[in-house]
């Protein structure tokens, strides 16, 4: 019983610290922004990085699988490229990601 409570308190413990993580990845990118071009690629490339990589880590604290995830997103692309979302509309972006996808799924 007691190794049970614990698993729990680890478990909402690591929710609230990747909530935490989550928020002050997002600050991170606004300050980022809002320097323009002082900052390198490389920096914003690391924060975008770690907004993906926390979100799957908090999704799966959440009891959802990483591939459920990657439905959602793939779904998500093709709602997004029949509506004529602006991205894709202007650019292609939502082509370009689900071609990427497609191109570098195992």
């Amino acid at each position: 019983m007691f190794n049970n409570e614990t698993d729990i308190t680890k478990n909402i413990r690591v929710i609230e610290f990747l909530k935490s993580e989550l928020l002050t990845t997002v600050a991170s990118l606004y300050q980022v922004l809002l320097k323009g071009t002082k900052v390198t690629q490389e920096i914003i490339v690391d924060i975008l990085a770690n907004l993906i990589l926390v979100t799957y880590l908090l999704g799966k604290r959440l009891g959802v699988a990483f591939s459920v995830i990657d439905t959602k997103i793939q779904d998500k692309i093709r709602i997004g490229m029949l509506e004529d979302h602006e991205t894709e509309k202007w650019y292609g972006d939502l082509s370009d990601l689900s071609d990427y996808l497609k191109k570098n799924k195992k």
